[in-house]
C-alpha cells in the first residue's frame, strides 16, 4: 500500500495556510473602512494570489519529489537519459509570462486609479486638513474652520477629505491603514492626499517611517462621525483657550518626549502651513502656482515669521 505521508504533509500545509489567513482580519490592511482601502486591498489579495500559483506548486514538489524519486524507491521509473520535456517547458515558461503580465496590468490600472493626488469624486464638498509632522506628534490645521489639533482629527462619513502634507522636520510618513494610501510628509514639499471612509468609527493613524528616538509614539486617531457630531466637535475646538500663534507654534515644534497629548487650538495664524513649506524653499509658492496653472506673478501672503 502506497504511503499516504505526502498527502498528510500537503494537508498540514493547507491547515497552517488557513489558520494564517483566517487572522487577517484583524490586519487593519485587510478591515478597509473606504473605497480607497478596499480597492488596495483588492490589489494586494490579487498580487498574493497571482504570486502563490507559484509557491504553492514548489512547496508540495518540494515535498513530493524527494519522496517520489528517492534511492530506496524501486517502483519509480527509471530514465537516466531523461533531458527534455515540452509540457514541463511550456509550465515553466508560460505560467510565469502569464502571471507577470497580469501583474504589470494590475500595478498599471491600479497606479493610476488610487493616485493619491487624484480628489474623490462626490456631490459634498471636501474637507481640507493641512497635516504637518513635528517632533514627535502631527498638527493638523482645518483652514475653513481656523482651528488646529494635534494628534486628532475628524471628518463626516462618506465626505471626502483632502490633505496638505509637509514636514517640519525630517521625512516622516503619513498612513491612515483602514483607510488606505502611505504618503510622504518633506520638508520644503506639499504632498496630497485623498481619503474617504464610509462607515463611522476611529482609526488609527502612524508614521511608517523612522524618524529619531520618539518616532513610536508619533501616532494620532482619526475620528469618523456624522455631519451634526463633526460640528459639534469643531464648536468644542471653537472653545479652547489655546490659540496658535507664531510664539505657541515655536513652542510646539520643539521636540517631545513620548506621545503627545491630543490639543485643541480654537484659532491659527494665517498662512502658517504655507511658511513652513517656504522656511526651506523661499521660491515655493511660484512653483506652485506655475504647477497648478495659476499666474505665477501673484505675491505670496505674509509670512508668519516677519509678524515675530
Amino acid at each position: 500500500m502506497k504511503s499516504k505521508k505526502p498527502f498528510i504533509l500537503v494537508g498540514l500545509s493547507a491547515l497552517c495556510a488557513v489558520t494564517f489567513l483566517g487572522g487577517c482580519s484583524t490586519i487593519l490592511l485587510f478591515d478597509p473602512k473606504g473605497p480607497i482601502g478596499e480597492a488596495e486591498r483588492f490589489v494586494i489579495i490579487a498580487a498574493i494570489g497571482l504570486m502563490l500559483i507559484v509557491v504553492i506548486p514548489v512547496f508540495i514538489m518540494a515535498f513530493w519529489f524527494p519522496r517520489k524519486y528517492r534511492d530506496s524507491n524501486t517502483e519509480s521509473t527509471y530514465m537516466p537519459k531523461w533531458s527534455h520535456s515540452a509540457t514541463i517547458e511550456f509550465f515553466m515558461w508560460g505560467v510565469p509570462v502569464v502571471i507577470v503580465t497580469a501583474l504589470a496590468i494590475l500595478a498599471w490600472t491600479s497606479t493610476y486609479s488610487l493616485d493619491p493626488y487624484k480628489p474623490i469624486p462626490s456631490a459634498d464638498k471636501p474637507i481640507n486638513i493641512e497635516a504637518i509632522c513635528l517632533d514627535w506628534k502631527w498638527l493638523f490645521i482645518y483652514p475653513d474652520e481656523n482651528i488646529a489639533t494635534v494628534n486628532e482629527i475628524s471628518f463626516p462619513v462618506n465626505v471626502p477629505v483632502s490633505f496638505k502634507i509637509t514636514s517640519d522636520t525630517v521625512m516622516a510618513s503619513f498612513f491612515i491603514p483602514q483607510l488606505g494610501s502611505q504618503i510622504y510628509a518633506m520638508a520644503g514639499m506639499q504632498t496630497r492626499l485623498h481619503l474617504l471612509a464610509d462607515k463611522p468609527g476611529t482609526y488609527a493613524g502612524h508614521n511608517q517611517q523612522f524618524t529619531g528616538r520618539w518616532y513610536a509614539d508619533m501616532h494620532f486617531k482619526a475620528h469618523v462621525v456624522s455631519r451634526e457630531e463633526f460640528q459639534s466637535w469643531v464648536q468644542k475646538i471653537k472653545q479652547s483657550p489655546e490659540k496658535l500663534d507664531p510664539d505657541r507654534y515655536e513652542k510646539l515644534a520643539k521636540p517631545s518626549v513620548g506621545y503627545h497629548p491630543v490639543t485643541y487650538f480654537s484659532s491659527v495664524k494665517p498662512d502658517l502651513f504655507e511658511y513652513i513649506l517656504r522656511k526651506y524653499d523661499p521660491t515655493w509658492r511660484k512653483h506652485h502656482d506655475r504647477m497648478s496653472g495659476g499666474s505665477g506673478s501673484a505675491q505670496a501672503r505674509t509670512d508668519v515669521a516677519e509678524e515675530h
